[in-house]
């Protein structure tokens, strides 16, 4: 049955629920370019608008996962396990929890992005190693996979090519919030990856895409609901993000924070995530005999990072980038920080060039935002707060005013109370 983009347009426009055989035509054509920008980007307003029912949802991640190949790790040793966040600031993450959870026994075919806004890209950090790259055919990464346990790459330009497209229209047509459409994006990318397992990091708060537990709960149910209906494990954490993770935002700064947590170190909530995540990956691959919190103590972890690292050229020894130019931001007055809005931090490290405005932006690998206390700490005054990193000095004063307002310092003994680093958990 042959459909044209207007009829499709002209249904969601009015809210109808979309046929199969419609959404399937719309995916196809606009992959092949017959149905046009001008006409998608209507449509996916009408979604945003007007949203799509859970068998929409599911319908068209089928139709994005169809326009492409698809994965499969069946061959290996070990049960597969990936991770997905949403995204948020300081949030390295994935640079513990793949070589840790590697470390437990499984396989984690991490398919990772770069950076867009403020926000960081997990290829942006590793890419400030030495000679490591994103790029792996699928044979290196099943070699990869199979010999080391873990590899965090680029995804293949030949899986769910519509949502390639798809993605990079959104982002300039002001669609990127419309949860079907999110969680379709993510969705089809990791149904198509073929890994058995998926634990997702939903983020929630300033930060986040996501800023109210509400819609942060509506995606993650949803994500959940395609993964289940996919065969594939799937469970959500929704996480903090009001609060920027550990105390680095920034390409090489991340990598380095995270190079201490694997060394039996690092900030507390970042130990605190990574093994939260995973024992939830593990308990979703079957692998229920092993504490992860011992692979951090023992040094095993450490030992796959360097052979992933080494596996994709990189020098896990080589010293990191240092961003040529400093600046000390020195707390006011006496107190207690009782808050750090992770908006205002990701901004300053994303106008310091740690983040890109448009896809084809180059990223400072030393850029960012290093910040010394934490909310709950005592600062007194002319302390440190933060330090600001960038190779370019003329970023430091958008930079500094990206950080107003973005912390309180309350009296001295003023009591602090953490909020839940972990707010919910959907199955």
């Amino acid at each position: 049955m042959t459909h044209d983009a207007i009829e499709v347009i002209l249904a969601k426009r009015d809210a109808a629920e979309l046929s199969d055989s419609q959404i399937d035509w719309v995916i196809d054509a606009y992959t092949r370019g017959i149905v046009a920008d001008e006409q998608m980007s209507a449509l996916a307003m009408a979604i945003l608008l007007n949203g799509m029912s859970r068998h929409e949802i599911a319908r068209w991640t089928s139709a994005m996962i169809a326009s492409g190949e698809r994965m499969s790790f069946a061959g290996l040793s070990r049960p597969t396990a990936d991770k997905h966040s949403t995204g948020g600031v300081g949030d390295k993450i994935t640079l513990p929890l793949a070589p840790l959870v590697a470390a437990c026994g499984a396989a984690v075919p991490q398919l990772s992005g770069r950076g867009l806004g403020h926000t960081g890209g997990t290829l942006d950090k590793l890419e400030s190693i030495a000679g490591w790259r994103a790029s792996l055919s699928n044979e290196e990464m099943l070699a990869q996979l199979d010999s080391v346990g873990a590899v965090i790459c680029a995804a293949g330009d030949g899986l769910a090519p519509a949502d390639k497209k798809l993605y990079a229209l959104r982002d300039v047509t002001g669609t990127v919030e419309a949860i079907p459409l999110i969680a379709s994006s993510i969705m089809s990318k990791k149904i198509a990856e073929g890994t058995g397992s998926l634990v997702l990091d939903v983020k929630v708060g300033s930060g986040a895409f996501m800023k109210s537990l509400a819609t942060a709960r509506e995606l993650a149910r949803t994500m959940v609901d395609l993964g289940t209906d996919a065969g594939v494990r799937t469970v959500a954490l929704l996480t903090d993000m009001d609060t920027p993770l550990g105390l680095t935002a920034g390409n090489a700064l991340e990598v380095a924070e995270s190079i201490d947590v694997l060394a039996g170190g690092g900030p507390a909530d970042v130990v605190e995530l990574t093994l939260a995540l995973a024992r939830e990956m593990l308990a979703a691959a079957g692998i229920d005999d092993v504490d992860p919190a011992d692979r951090l103590a023992d040094g095993s972890a450490m030992d796959v990072w360097r052979a992933m690292i080494a596996g994709q050229g990189g020098d896990a020894d080589a010293p990191l980038p240092v961003a040529r130019e400093q600046h000390v931001v020195p707390a006011p007055a006496d107190g207690v920080l009782t808050r750090l809005d992770a908006m205002a931090v990701g901004l300053a490290a994303w106008r310091l060039g740690a983040g890109r405005e448009r896809k084809e932006d180059s990223v400072q690998a030393g850029a960012g935002v290093v910040w010394h206390a934490r909310p709950g700490d005592t600062v007194t005054a002319g302390q440190p707060l933060f330090t600001l990193h960038t190779d370019t000095p003329e970023r430091f004063e958008r930079a500094l005013a990206a950080l107003e307002g973005g912390y309180h310092l309350a009296p001295s003994g003023t009591p602090y109370t953490p909020p839940p680093l972990v707010r919910d958990r959907i199955a």
